[in-house]
């Protein structure tokens, strides 16, 4: 008997890196996956991949910086499935021009409009039929700049995190009282492809010492899994050779 089963859980971002990871590690457990992101294609690779594995898995194409999209998804998963006990807020993205020497406002609004306003869609579109159930469990992955400003993610994306760790913490705080809960999952350098937006991108070596995928897989995994009296208010986690330690200019 799997942990999860008969479970529904909404996975944005799940087209590759950590959304894709715990989108896997749910489905193993026996959580039926709604996969959803911008580009269809790497959305069905991963619902096959998590069928093949003897999970249970389909696709939502979304962007979720688009308000009306977002709640016609979610209006679907909860009309066809009748609850939703996980969302998972994985979409996010970075622009290689991200200093304040470099940034725009077209550059501050992609990253702030995907990285916060989309959570806070997927969330707001989630919350009354969670507070209908009397529970639910959101994972909001922010990231170590959410908790620690560098200069390495810009200002539009370190003031993004942090709003969302901020946002989390606000719906631990008012809806608590309806059994919901909410985890900041905070990870420093995961090795995926967001890191090829970077002005220098990290090396192969430097990449293998970093965080992978499937670390934050199996750490959504850790909070979906426990019992519903536990709330994981954030969750940090590192590499241990931690290059923001190491180089203190990132």
């Amino acid at each position: 008997m799997t942990r999860l089963n008969g479970q529904i859980g909404w996975v944005t971002g799940a087209g590759s890196g950590i959304g894709a990871a715990g989108a896997k590690k749910l489905a193993r457990e026996g959580m039926h996956v709604i996969l959803s992101g911008r580009r269809t294609a790497p959305l069905e690779k991963i619902a096959q991949s998590i069928r093949d594995d003897g999970g249970s898995a389909e696709i939502a194409p979304l962007d979720v910086t688009d308000q009306k999209s977002v709640e016609e998804v979610a209006k679907d998963i909860i009309k066809r499935f009748g609850r939703l006990d996980l969302l998972v807020n994985s979409a996010g993205l970075n622009v290689k021009e991200r200093s304040w020497e470099q940034v725009n406002a077209e550059g501050w609004n992609r990253v702030v409009n995907a990285d916060l306003n989309g959570a806070f869609y997927c969330c707001a579109a989630v919350l009354p039929t969670m507070r209908q159930q009397k529970e639910g469990l959101i994972i909001n992955v922010s990231s170590w700049a959410g908790v620690h400003p560098s200069r390495l993610t810009g200002p539009a994306y370190t003031a993004a995190k942090h709003g969302m760790v901020a946002m989390n913490e606000s719906l631990n705080i008012e809806e608590g009282i309806n059994g919901i809960r909410a985890c900041a999952l905070c990870p420093g350098e995961v090795a995926t492809e967001i890191l090829d937006a970077r002005p220098i991108p990290p090396s192969q070596e430097d990449r293998d010492r970093m965080l992978q995928d499937e670390d934050l897989g199996d750490t959504i995994l850790f909070v979906a899994t426990l019992p519903a009296r536990a709330c994981v208010n954030t969750l940090i986690i590192s590499p241990t050779w931690n290059r923001s330690y190491i180089h203190k200019d990132l």
